[in-house]
């Protein structure tokens, strides 16, 4: 009897995880937007230069710098075809690269199987809340993407679902948010009167990741023309100015972890960059999308000469208007509807985003009227309050070494300058977007960038102190491959950085030598740790090597 019963509800449980496994395929599958006109499918590139390719009026090059240069015009699916088949190289890369990333963090196939219908249960609406033009142009695109994922997705899907991972990984990772920071000075506190926007995209997916930059020009059929900072098989935008002077960048706050995804942040961004000419236009569109995630939107723009912060989470929607020559932003609200949610106190209280603020604070203080080479100086700055060495790569300073990119425009000329490898402190080249729009249909390779604009990479690159912290970076990876260090050796590359002490705690908690632990751990705690969650960790950590270690 109690054999039979067995048997019954093992045979419901294969039931119910059938008809799961039925459910989740049907939901996680999206259709891809019905195309009128599919000739721009049968457009070839051409190579009129070593790297440098052409279609139509389109063109696509690696300049001197080491960055990629973009410019696609037209309909929505003719840019993404465009845009697909003349980086497609680039759209396949990024595409393993995530992947690898993606097996680094869950290893097992079977996890990653079923990672797969969750990703595609959980995006199951995310078609619903894109407007039909950005999936439009996303299908373009994904005509160009590898064949060698269709297990998880067709190309469409992938690509599609691409645009919502950064959301995906703030909402279920929003103790560890993406630390940016950004400012803007104008009138009085820059020297010129001029407006000038800086900010540090400190998202960091894998050296790979972030060497196959793409400063892209798009010209669209309707709308504005603008420019971003991206890579392969994005449209989003995550730092952007269009020709309207209008500049979006993004920084990341607290946020809930949601049940379902709406509409991706870069895309809202993308859209106030395409459709937006000032601030009330920017806030309108804002207004209208449904986001998933927590996320300040820093505004400049050269018609109402300020820039200010739409605060947006997924119920609420404010702005920050400093009232002031200057405006400050770096992961935690502003606005008086929710500066004061329990949510962002908690993030005050527990993360970076305050202290990197008040040394922004500082360091406009100290330099007087503002400039764009005082704005790089301060994106690249490295240390702490006062000019503590707090360590090279912590996340309290303004420059954490791991930046995607970092940018500085000036909305009122038109020009912006992007930082080149390694994260901000290679040489800052500057395009004027005036010039560059006039490049339609280029069929000779040039460098288009403004040279005598550009700034001069930072001296800090040819000190000791830099091959120290890359020897550093060599001694995390080491551990994360599983190899041996020398822990004594690891903390000497990097003295004041309290996680290189975390990293030798963990490395000798692995091997048992507890002792050993115990004294790595209380040397972090007494350097200037980061966050609340990692001190915690620390002090969690010594306790366990106690209890240990007692014979």
């Amino acid at each position: 009897m109690l054999k039979k019963i067995l048997l019954y509800f093992f045979g419901i449980l294969v039931f119910l995880l059938l008809v799961l496994f039925i459910y989740l395929s049907i939901v996680s599958r999206t259709r891809p937007p019905e195309i009128e006109d599919k000739h721009s499918l049968q457009w070839q590139r051409t190579e009129p230069g070593t790297g440098f390719y052409t279609i139509q009026n389109d063109w696509f090059r690696k300049s001197k710098s080491g960055l990629y240069e973009l410019y696609v015009e037209g309909s929505p699916f003719e840019r993404g075809v465009a845009n697909g088949k003349l980086t497609k190289e680039l759209v396949q890369r990024q595409e393993d690269y995530f992947n690898e990333q993606i097996h680094k963090m869950v290893p097992s196939d079977f996890y990653l199987h079923f990672l797969k219908y969750f990703v595609g249960w959980f995006n199951r609406n995310l078609d619903k809340n894109i407007i039909e033009e950005y999936k439009e142009e996303i299908y373009g695109i994904s005509g160009s993407a590898s064949d060698k994922y269709g297990y998880i997705g067709n190309n469409y899907q992938r690509i599609l679902n691409y645009h919502a991972a950064h959301d995906i990984g703030h909402a279920l990772q929003s103790m560890a948010l993406v630390g940016c920071t950004s400012f803007g000075t104008w009138d009085g506190q820059s020297r010129d009167s001029d407006m000038i926007i800086g900010r540090n995209f400190d998202f960091y997916v894998g050296d790979d990741f972030a060497r196959d930059k793409i400063v892209a020009f798009f010209n669209p059929s309707t709308g504005y023309k603008f420019m971003t900072v991206t890579w392969g098989g994005f449209i989003g935008a995550v730092s952007g100015m269009n020709e309207k002077g209008i500049t979006v960048t993004i920084n990341a706050d607290r946020t809930k972890v949601p049940t379902a995804s709406a509409t991706p942040v870069s895309l809202v961004a993308r859209e106030i960059l395409q459709y937006a000419r000032n601030i009330p236009e920017a806030y309108a569109i804002a207004s209208k999308r449904k986001m998933f995630v927590s996320e300040s939107f820093l505004i400049g723009s050269a018609e109402d000469n300020k820039a200010v912060i739409i605060e947006k989470t997924p119920d609420t929607l404010d702005i920050f208007d400093p009232h002031k020559d200057f405006i400050l932003c770096a992961n935690h609200f502003q606005s008086k509807a929710l500066t004061n949610t329990l949510s962002n106190k908690q993030q005050m209280e527990e993360s970076a985003s305050p202290y990197r603020y008040e040394r922004l604070q500082q360091l406009l203080q100290l330099n007087g009227k503002n400039t764009v080479q005082k704005t790089v100086d301060i994106l690249r700055d490295r240390k702490g309050l006062d000019g503590q060495d707090i360590g090279m790569g912590n996340e309290k300073a303004l420059n954490q070494m791991i930046a995607h990119h970092s940018i500085v425009f000036e909305p009122k000329k038109l020009i912006v300058w992007v930082s080149t490898s390694p994260w901000q402190l290679g040489e800052y080249v500057a395009y004027d977007l005036r010039k560059v729009f006039a490049l339609s249909g280029m069929k000779q390779d040039r460098e288009i960038c403004d040279s005598a604009l550009n700034i001069a990479p930072d001296p800090f690159l040819k000190t000791a102190d830099f091959q120290h912290f890359l020897s550093y970076r060599r001694f995390r990876q080491r551990i994360l491959d599983g190899l041996d260090i020398d822990p004594d050796s690891l903390v000497q590359s990097n003295p004041q950085y309290y996680h290189a002490y975390v990293l030798a705690g963990d490395y000798s908690f692995k091997k048992k030598n507890y002792s050993k632990a115990i004294e790595y751990y209380n040397e972090a705690l007494s350097k200037v740790i980061a966050t609340r969650k990692e001190e915690d960790y620390c002090k969690a950590q010594i306790k366990i090597c106690e209890r240990n270690s007692t014979p």
